[in-house]
């Protein structure tokens, strides 16, 4: 018996001495092979701006000295649209933000488009700035417009808007 439990216990001792199997080697992986920067593609546009995807940024609104002012854009960034209501001369004032001089600007709604003379406002960055009346029935149809308002200026690439609340406050707080 006590031969058996030396056999054993040798048996064991020389187990424990042989070093484990090394692990199996690992597979680098395959490095797959440099892509040329390719732009994207600029998104081909359909002949109806309802389908046109919104400009990227959120609305804000706020009053100041001078009245109120709604402003579309980015966060952090400048504005891309603003809204104004001026006060003290009872006007509301439509700009975007333009890097070419531009002769007009042209809002369409769900339910009515109307044109306007734009000028420089002379800021940097520059915008493109028209005067409406606070009466004109193109801000209640951008302010019911059906989810989006597009805006165009010569030389510069059309913005879709969406119809949010803060149009109908600068609105309102011109006619009041």
């Amino acid at each position: 018996m006590q031969t058996r439990n030396l056999t054993l216990i040798a048996m064991l001792l020389l187990a424990s001495c042989v070093a484990p199997p090394p692990p199996p080697a690992q597979r680098a992986a395959p490095v797959p092979p440099p892509v040329a920067a390719t732009p994207a593609p600029t998104p081909r546009l359909s002949a109806d701006w309802n389908d046109w995807p919104f400009a990227v940024g959120d609305w804000l609104y706020r009053r100041d000295d001078r009245g109120s002012i709604a402003v579309f854009g980015p966060t952090d960034q400048n504005a891309v649209v603003s809204l104004r209501c001026d006060l003290q001369n009872r006007r509301i004032y439509v700009s975007r933000e333009a890097t070419a001089p531009g002769q007009r600007i042209v809002i369409r709604t769900s339910s009515s488009m109307k044109e306007f003379v734009a000028k420089p406002t002379g800021g940097t960055p520059g915008y493109l700035a028209s005067e409406i009346m606070p009466m004109d029935a193109i801000l209640d149809a951008m302010a019911f417009s059906r989810g989006r308002i597009l805006l165009e200026t010569d030389g510069h690439p059309p913005i879709i808007l969406p119809a949010w609340a803060e149009i109908a406050r600068i609105v309102e707080d011109c006619r009041n």
